[in-house]
């Protein structure tokens, strides 16, 4: 019998040559952060406009300016501050008008009532 030589070309599973350590060598990895700009709080008066709409809502200024205050909070939340700014401003301006009306409406009320009770100090 002949003996033969045989030879067998033995692949490292995986692409692994036979110290264990990867066959692709990679280089150094650069990672780069980009810090980004603060964006502004924008005020959007959500609770000066839910009291407004709960006990100061003449010509239903106080519900709008709630709306308006809901649409700045969304805007916030979507990250357009200039949307929020726009919203938060007016919903402000509604709200002053709203609280100065009603403040009017309340102390025009209040008058009233003492003066038709010193008018009528019997309560007839």
């Amino acid at each position: 019998m002949e003996n033969q030589s045989v030879s067998i070309n033995m692949q490292q599973p995986y692409g692994r040559n036979g110290a264990g350590s990867p066959a692709i060598a990679f280089g150094p990895t650069a990672t780069t952060f980009v810090r980004q700009e603060p964006v502004p709080n924008a005020q959007d008066f959500v609770l000066w406009s839910f009291f407004n709409a709960m006990f100061c809502n003449p010509c239903c200024l106080g519900f709008v300016a709630l709306v308006y205050s809901i649409k700045a909070r969304d805007k916030k939340i979507a990250q357009d501050p200039a949307g929020a700014v726009g919203f938060g401003r007016t919903a402000k301006q509604l709200n002053i008008a709203a609280l100065c009306l009603g403040l009017i409406f309340f102390i025009t009320i209040i008058v009233l009532a003492v003066l038709f009770r010193s008018q009528n100090p019997h309560g007839v």
